[in-house]
């Protein structure tokens, strides 16, 4: 069986070159393996650093560009019966990743997988609550509902040639496509094994950017939810304090509580400025999608002892 690892990148060579030599040290007995690369303009060196890894590279411009599009054309460009989908700045924690991922698709137990995410020390803490709240510690083959994040997953190619990637979402296309599988009876599945660190250095503009492009997104996906002042208010007092709470306990000092504050307040004002002129509803799925509260077991903070990471270099012979 042939697994194409398709990474969509733009500006991605600080950590691309770690993401590929991980790639280059997956077990994967029985699986061929190519990596493909869907660029969107990068300057940076990203596609040379892709060539010297021998990445196949495929381009699509910054006007035609969308987060669905790009990866449908890489999809595209791409020869596996599985597509493994990755981000450029996401790097995996070992070398079982791949077949951890992959292994329910091998074994028809689900259509579409997606790992677990988690931050690193340079990671701002309060996305690493975020992390530890959507990608907890315990596998779900098949899970219930259709959450699903394209910064690690996998996607039976079958099934993607039938239904691809919505091209004019502005983001979330993920669970846009997996909201569509669900109710065709496909069966959707969370890989806890399948691990990556998630590399985020943003700005606070683009913090707030990214939650406004999601918040647009689920418009078009839940359009029942919404966000109202309240709500962002309620949200960024309790995950403020959360965050504060369980930095405390923790003696976590990389992220200082202003830092914390500023994330917080920059995820909810552009949550609602995504979100704040649909008509409210329900207050069930409004606290699923934006509340920051985490599960009991998850904020105990078991999330918070680093993973080990195999270093992309361990165990090689020395030059000489």
């Amino acid at each position: 069986m042939r697994v194409s690892i398709v990474i969509r990148t733009l500006n991605e060579a600080r950590h691309l070159g770690d993401l590929l030599q991980m790639i280059g040290r997956q077990e994967t007995p029985g699986l061929d393996v190519e990596t493909v690369l869907i660029d969107s303009g990068s300057t940076d060196g990203t596609v040379e650093i892709a060539r010297a890894h021998g990445a196949r590279v495929t381009t699509i411009t910054k006007a035609e560009f969308s987060f669905g599009r790009s990866l449908n054309r890489g999809c595209a460009f791409a020869t596996g019966d599985i597509l493994v989908l990755i981000s450029g700045h996401c790097v995996p924690v070992d070398n079982t990743w791949l077949q951890a991922l992959c292994q329910p698709l091998i074994d028809g137990r689900a259509s579409y997988t997606y790992g677990r995410q988690t931050g690193d020390d340079d990671s701002n803490f309060s996305e690493r609550r975020i992390f530890a709240k959507y990608f907890p510690e315990t596998s779900k083959i098949p899970q219930d509902g259709f959450f699903c994040n394209n910064a690690n997953s996998a996607l039976l190619r079958s099934v993607w040639e039938s239904h691809p990637f919505d091209e004019d979402l502005t983001g979330l296309e993920d669970i846009e496509l997996a909201k569509r599988l669900v109710a065709l009876e496909h069966r959707i599945g969370y890989v806890s094994e399948a691990v990556v660190f998630h590399h985020h250095q943003e700005s606070w503009a683009q913090v707030r950017r990214r939650f406004e492009r999601e918040a647009i997104a689920l418009r078009s996906i839940m359009p029942e939810v919404h966000l109202s002042r309240l709500d962002v208010l309620r949200f960024f007092i309790a995950s403020t304090w959360g965050d504060w709470r369980s930095a405390s306990r923790n003696g976590i000092a990389s992220t200082s509580r202003m830092a914390m504050m500023r994330y917080r307040w920059n995820q909810y004002i552009g949550s609602w400025k995504g979100n704040h002129d649909h008509r409210l509803l329900s207050r069930q799925a409004k606290e699923r999608f934006f509340y920051p509260e985490v599960s009991k077991k998850a904020d105990q903070d078991e999330w918070l002892k680093p993973l080990r990471r195999t270093s992309p270099d361990e165990g090689q012979q020395p030059k000489g």
